[in-house]
């Protein structure tokens, strides 16, 4: 839901969204982000998708994208590869 804030001629729009929860002693978000939802994202884009649309898709940040989409390529689910200044991510199934 957004709330506007009027700021004299310009309003602000707050953004809040659903954002993961925070860790009472570490200050850290401990929200997560499903290996399912990263896998969508590559089939809805048609089966080969950059970083950047994935991040997108599924609604996070592109550094969290990346970090999570090399987790799921060790688990060997996906495979990358640079083509030009993208990194472009398909399933290996």
């Amino acid at each position: 839901m957004a709330v506007k804030i009027p700021l004299g001629l310009i309003s602000v729009v707050e953004n809040r969204g659903i954002m993961p929860g925070r860790d009472e002693e570490t200050g850290r978000y401990t929200g997560q982000y499903s290996t399912d939802d990263f896998l969508n994202a590559i089939n809805i884009k048609g089966g080969m998708a950059g970083t950047g649309e994935i991040a997108d898709y599924v609604g996070c940040a592109h550094d969290t994208a990346y970090k999570r989409l090399q987790e799921i390529e060790e688990e060997g689910l996906v495979s990358s590869r640079k083509v030009g200044n993208t990194l472009l991510w398909e399933k290996t199934e």
